[in-house]
């Protein structure tokens, strides 16, 4: 693996370094970690792993983490973090646009994801960093695309844990996870300056078919 320059990010007794040209653990990051609910045995998915801080913080109980990001500088990162933190063999990292390179029939017990969620007009990214934070225009370009995806992949009894931004809608959300029969809620809020950061639970009660988790 190539040598990158980067800096040290601490969260409880774990340290993670971040690459420059990956997004630096925030608020965002930091309340979805005080808000995991990860049990002993589970399989998780973080989809837009940055530096691999809550695939890390997952694989302390989990039986499995699947980390995707699409920038290969992130997926570096995390599974430079993974060895580091002494859980390289419960990580398995993919460079890959969010879900669409997993197996359609690989299911988890949770799907992590830290959208990009801030309201943008640009048309494109400018690099890395922003598309971490860029959600296009309403900030919803990713989150409307992820609640059509991630269902797919959920084992029943588990959770979708989402990170947005109220400038991006968060009623619509709510709504959006409605209409896939997940049963939805707002479980923290932080407020930030011009904005509200907020975790969406979204469970899925329902019984359907067991599939296996092979991604």
């Amino acid at each position: 693996m190539a040598k990158h320059d980067g800096k040290k990010v601490f969260f409880e007794d774990a340290a993670f370094t971040v690459f420059n040209g990956v997004y630096e653990p925030a608020e965002d990051t930091f309340l979805v970690a005080e808000n995991l609910a990860v049990d002993v045995g589970d399989e998780v998915l973080d989809v837009g792993s940055g530096c691999g801080i809550l695939s890390v913080l997952s694989a302390k109980k989990a039986r499995r983490v699947v980390a995707v990001d699409i920038n290969p500088d992130a997926a570096n990162c995390t599974r430079l973090n993974a060895k580091a933190n002494g859980i390289s063999d419960k990580v398995d990292v993919i460079r890959g646009d969010m879900l669409g390179s997993l197996r359609r029939e690989a299911q988890f017990d949770a799907v992590i994801f830290n959208a990009p969620y801030l309201p943008t007009e640009d048309e494109e990214p400018s690099g890395w960093v922003d598309r971490a934070w860029q959600g296009g225009r309403g900030g919803r370009e990713l989150i409307d695309r992820f609640i059509v995806q991630a269902p797919e992949h959920l084992k029943c009894g588990g959770q979708i844990l989402l990170v947005q931004s109220t400038l991006s809608d968060v009623q619509k959300t709510l709504k959006l996870f409605a209409k896939k029969n997940l049963k939805a809620k707002i479980v923290a809020e932080r407020k930030v300056e011009f904005e509200t950061i907020t975790v969406i639970q979204a469970e899925r009660l329902s019984q359907v078919n067991s599939r296996a988790s092979k991604f």
